[in-house]
């Protein structure tokens, strides 16, 4: 499991162009749950590009923080299979 920052965005960039299912905590105990395309990769952020029939806008940005702190959940999807790289 990655530790710091910069190891977050190394494991994202290998997977640039990959499909992820996120899970993103939305306060009050509500989770929010999105599924779309790794585009880019900043030197704070990371860009989704969501599927467009579940969603009502076409990108969502987070920072490696928000995966560090659990915030955000990240699943690759490979197929029929889901493989969990990062846990909460």
């Amino acid at each position: 499991m990655p530790k710091t920052l910069a190891d977050i965005k190394k494991l994202l960039d290998s997977h640039l162009g990959k499909r992820l299912h996120l899970k993103v905590n939305g306060g009050r105990r509500r989770t929010i749950e999105r599924t779309g395309v790794l585009s880019e990769t900043y030197r704070a952020v990371f860009v989704v590009e969501l599927d467009q029939e579940e969603n009502s806008f076409e990108r969502v940005s987070y920072s490696y923080a928000d995966i560090l702190t659990d915030a955000v959940e990240i699943s690759i999807i490979d197929g029929d299979m889901q493989q969990e790289f990062i846990v909460k």
